[in-house]
C-alpha cells in the first residue's frame, strides 16, 4: 500500500451559505475535508466570526477545511473584478481561522484581450496577493478550469504565468477532469507539475 494513503483525505467543495448545514451531513457520509467557495460577497458573512464557527463545526465533525475559494474574475476591471480581488485579500487574512493555509481561484482574464496579453495585469493583480500571502503563511492555487474568466488552464498557460509572478508561494489547484474533457491524459502533466500542485 502507498505510504501516502493515510494523507489523502475525501474532499468537495461547498459554498458557504450552505457549509454549516453540509459539514454534517456530508461528514456523515465519509467526506474528511471541505473546500470553501466564498464568492465576491465576502463582507456578507462577517468572515472572521463565520470562520471560528465553521473551523468549530469541521473539527466536532472530524473533518477539516482545505482550502477557501474565490472563482470570480480579478483581472476585468469592474466592479465585480474589484469585489473578487477584495475576497481574495479577506480570504488570505483569515485563511488561520477557518484552520486552512491555502487560498484558491480562478486567475482571471481580461475580456477581449489574449492570454498573453493578460499576463501584465495578472501579474499587477497577483504579485501583491501573493506577497500578502506569503507574508501570512498562506499559498496561492489557481485552479485549472476551462472557463472563460481563467487564464489557468493548461501547462503552456501556467510556464507564463509563474515566469510572471516567480513565487513558490503560488501555485495549482489541479482538477483531472478539466483535462480529461479535452482529451489530455492528466498523468504525464502530474509527473511534470506535482510539486506546484497544493490542492487536489
Amino acid at each position: 500500500m502507498c505510504n501516502y494513503m493515510h494523507e489523502i483525505k475525501i474532499g468537495t467543495l461547498i459554498g458557504g451559505n450552505t457549509a454549516e448545514k453540509l459539514i454534517p451531513k456530508l461528514a456523515a457520509y465519509g467526506f474528511e475535508s471541505f473546500a470553501i467557495t466564498l464568492g465576491t460577497k465576502t463582507d456578507e458573512f462577517g468572515l472572521q466570526e463565520f470562520a471560528k464557527k465553521i473551523k468549530s463545526i469541521a473539527q466536532e465533525n472530524d473533518t477539516e477545511i482545505s482550502c477557501l475559494s474565490v472563482f470570480a474574475n480579478p483581472l476585468a476591471g469592474d466592479k465585480e473584478s474589484c469585489d473578487a480581488i477584495t475576497s481574495w485579500e479577506h480570504c488570505i487574512d483569515n485563511a488561520a481561522t477557518f484552520g486552512c493555509n491555502i487560498v484558491s481561484g480562478f486567475a482571471g482574464r481580461v475580456p477581449g484581450l489574449s492570454i498573453e496579453k493578460s499576463i501584465p495585469k495578472f501579474k499587477q493583480v497577483f504579485a501583491p496577493l501573493v506577497k500578502r500571502a506569503a507574508d501570512k503563511g498562506v499559498r496561492i492555487a489557481f485552479e485549472n478550469c476551462n472557463a472563460d474568466c481563467n487564464i489557468a488552464r493548461n501547462p503552456i498557460m501556467w510556464e507564463m504565468m509563474f515566469d510572471a509572478v516567480p513565487d513558490k508561494n503560488m501555485g495549482l489547484e489541479w482538477e483531472p477532469c478539466h483535462q480529461m474533457v479535452n482529451l489530455i491524459d492528466p498523468i504525464p502533466q502530474l509527473r511534470k507539475w506535482i510539486n506546484q500542485v497544493y490542492h487536489l
